[in-house]
Order: structure tokens, then sequence, then C-alpha cells
């Protein structure tokens, strides 16, 4: 769904914006790719360091800036879709997505050997050493097309959401591009050589090279691109790269806290774009769309605590710039969640008290997350908040009464009607009249009554519980396409 239909639906007045003169797209996105880092597992400042690697390759090789200017970006979301194929990872290996997706990156996944090893040494945890055997020999049987699969869910989803941000389709080719090789053994085309697109090759070394270099040092970033060179890498690119490693102020910068400056300084300032309203907006879509693939269960959650929490507001009578922030809020509230392994969020019984604790942490990310991006930070606490409840019975501050904020009062009924109106793994969708007898058990107890009431009076006009139902049938298509 486009940010407009969302917006006409919930009416945020789209069309006062407001140009933010002093702040940079390019910082609202580096802030947001720690969120991408997470949800692959990587150390914080993966992309940044990526984005760094890759441009200061695309100084060697010369490139123009519009070209840069579309690297720039590509190298920043590569990760875009990395959520969408996360619930079948965890399904096929039975096994912590987040892990899984951490170690693949260190292993070369077009060697029969290495990938069966690490298949064995991941599949199935907890398993005897034959169960895992058979599970793995089950995974091999699936072949080469699941890989393909996962790498092309990812890619496409990942380059969809740039182009509805409005960046170049030459940054939307980068990262479908992202996982091609340079032999034509990689993913999910096959593409060989110069068919692949340039700027797809230079993110492909770029990555590779940033998660050897995090974890083994430059040296062994090095000897790992020697080795791909011809086979993963263009050689060219490869060749590029080796010119770099001499640049000693560029692996000291690459090492130290300095690099949102870095990558500040670095960005081709000719194709500098400043954030409005509406472009604050459309991103808060997207970032929520890559929440919600994470779990099919989670399917358009975000979207339907938004709209609540907007429809709460406007009952409320909040003004139409405070009700755009409770918008964003709602949207983003469980970006957090990118940090929690689908081993919990999907899991089809009650979670033991190590999950759950796992799950409560899903608010600290948000906090953490959102408080990185300067246009963010005053919805940051209050979107973190989404679980605190009156008694103090909540998490994960434990704040009580007066000291939770009106907007987290309205995104925490907002959330339990979307969660109990939807299916989850362990339950069928909720009927509405135990939905609303469980809302008049938490009037005062868990739920503001003020909140209450105004979230009463919108759910008699809309009949909003009704329409979040319907989304059942979306979700058994999307849990065939994971357990398929």
């Amino acid at each position: 769904m486009t940010t407009a239909t969302v917006q006409s639906r919930i009416a945020v007045n789209p069309d006062a914006t407001h140009v933010n003169e002093e702040l940079r797209l390019s910082e609202v996105i580096s802030a947001l790719s720690y969120a991408l880092d997470i949800v692959e597992g990587q150390p914080e400042g993966h992309a940044m360091r990526s984005c760094l690697i890759g441009m200061r390759i695309a100084d060697e090789i010369r490139l123009s800036a519009e070209e840069k200017a579309a690297l720039f970006y590509a190298l920043l979301l590569k990760d875009l879709g990395c959520s969408s194929n996360a619930a079948k990872m965890c399904w096929l290996f039975k096994a912590d997505d987040i892990s899984v997706k951490r170690d693949v990156k260190l292993v070369n996944w077009t060697s029969l050997l290495n990938s069966g090893m690490f298949a064995l040494k991941h599949a199935l945890p907890n398993g005897g050493w034959f169960q895992r055997l058979l599970h793995v020999c089950g995974m091999s049987s699936k072949g080469e097309e699941t890989s393909k699969d996962l790498v092309k869910v990812r890619c496409e989803r990942g380059a969809d959401i740039t182009r509805m941000l409005g960046f170049p389709e030459a940054t939307a080719q980068a990262i479908l591009g992202l996982d091609e090789h340079w032999d034509g053994a990689g993913h999910p085309l096959g593409m060989k050589g110069d068919e692949i697109p340039l700027l797809g090759r230079i993110c492909c070394l770029s990555q590779t090279v940033e998660v050897f270099h995090a974890e083994y040092g430059l040296s062994a970033a090095i000897d790992v691109a020697n080795q791909r060179k011809g086979k993963w890498f263009d050689p060219t690119l490869v060749k590029a790269l080796r010119a770099v490693k001499k640049d000693k102020a560029f692996w000291a910068n690459l090492s130290s806290n300095n690099v949102s400056d870095e990558l500040k300084r670095i960005e081709p300032q000719e194709h500098v774009r400043m954030v409005d309203d509406k472009l604050l907006d459309d991103i808060a879509v997207a970032f929520s769309s890559v929440v919600d693939a994470k779990s099919p269960w989670t399917y358009k959650h975000s979207e339907g605590v938004a709209e609540i929490s907007v429809g709460i507001g406007n009952v409320l009578g909040l003004s139409k710039e405070h009700n755009r922030q409770i918008f964003r809020a709602g949207l983003l509230h469980d970006i957090g969640k990118l940090g929690v392994s689908n081993l919990v969020l999907d899991k089809n019984g009650k979670l033991t008290d190590d999950e759950y604790g796992q799950m409560k942490k899903h608010t600290i990310y948000t906090q953490r997350i959102l408080e990185r991006v300067p246009c963010f930070q005053e919805l940051a606490s209050f979107a973190a908040a989404h679980h605190e409840r009156l008694d103090g019975r909540g998490y994960h501050l434990g704040l009580k009464a007066e000291e939770i904020p009106l907007e987290a009062r309205i995104l925490l009924v907002a959330d339990i009607c979307d969660a109990l109106a939807a299916k989850r793994p362990y339950r069928d969708c909720m009927p509405t009249e135990k939905i609303l007898s469980i809302f008049a058990e938490e009037r005062g107890a868990g739920m503001c009554p003020e909140v209450l009431d105004a979230f009463l009076f919108f759910q008699e006009k809309n009949d909003i519980i009704c329409r979040i139902k319907e989304r059942a049938a979306t979700l058994e298509d999307l849990l065939e396409q994971v357990q398929g």
C-alpha cells in the first residue's frame, strides 16, 4: 500500500509539507540503516561502513557524480528487503534466523562442501547429530531453487521499496544485483560479468569486505576479495580495492566512531536531498513494511496500529500535526522486532520466560533505533512505550499512570486491538465481543479510560476490528510462501 493510500485513509493532511532545510535525507537513512544491520545480525554500522568502502572504490574507478549518488543510497539500503526472507530462513533451518544470516555472510555458499558444512552446523541446533543430518538432507532435496527464492524475495523487495521512496532506478537495480556473481553462480538470475549492473557489483564486493574486515581485520578482507576475484567479484573492482588498501587513513576512519560524519563528507554534494514531511511519512511507511515483513503473522500490523491510533487521535481532537507524529509512531512502534528471532515471533505456543524476555527487548531496540534519527527523536520515547500500562505492569520501563505519555496510551490500545483481531500462530482471530470484553476488563488497569472511550467511538463508526480480520485470507498465502 502506498503512503498516499494510508494517509487518505487516516487523514494526516499529506499536503501540509514542511521542508527541513537542515536535515539531509542521508542522515535519516543512515540512522535507520541500524535497523537493517540488526535484522541481518551485523554489528552496528555495517551498512554505513559498506557505504564508505563502496564509495571509496567508486572514487578509484572514477564514477560520475550521478552514479555515485545512486550507489550511495544503494549501499545504505541494500538490506531493505532482508526481513522478507527471515521467516523462511528460520523455518528451513529450524534455527534463529538472525544468527544464520550473520554467519552465512562469512561462508562461500556457492561451494557445495562449504554450504553443506554450514547447514550441518546451523540447522536444528537443539537436535542430535543424526537428526540434524536428516534435516540437512531434507534441506538439500529442496535444491538450489530454494536458495534462489530466498535471495530473490530479498532483492526484489528491497528494490521495490527504494522505488517507492523515489530513488533512481540505478539504485533499485544495484540492490537487485546485490547477490549476483561475476562467474554467473550468484542469485537470483545467475547474471554473469557485465550483465550485472556495475553498482550491484560494487555493493556485492563492499558488503563482503566490510563483513570480513569487521570480523577478522583488513588482511582477511583483502584476502577474501582476492580469493573470489573472477568468481564472486569483478576483477577490476578487486584491483581498485587493492589500491584502497594502501590508504591507512581510510581504514582508520572505518574503524572509528566518526562513520556518520565521514558519510556526510563523502555524499555527492550536487545530489544532496533534504527531507520534508511528505518524505518522512514515506520513510515511515517504507520501514513499517520492512518490520511487518519479518513475520507473516504481522502482515500490515504497523499500518493497522497507525490507522487506529490516528482514529483515536481524531476523536480526542488532537491537531493534525500531533496526529502526524502518532501516525509515524504507529508505523514504527515495532521496528525493534527486527532484532527478535522468528523462533520467538512465529512460535506456535506459549513463550518460555527466556523467549518472553527476548520479545520484551523489542521496545528497547525501537527506542535505540528511533533516537538515532534526528526527526524521530521526539516520538522515540512514546513509540517505545506502547507496552506500558497504567498499573505499572508493562515494559520496558515499568511506567505508571501519568508517567505514560498520552501518545503511548493511544498506541497501547491500537496495538492490542490489532493484535487480538488478527490471527496468530497459536490462535484464530478473536471474536469482536471477546476483544471488547477484554478492553472492558483492562479499563483503568492497563488502558486509559479516555483513550478507550475514543477507541470505542472510532470502532462503532468504522468497524475496524472486522477489517483487521479480513487479512486472514492473505495470511494463508504468506504462510504457503514461507513453508512451501
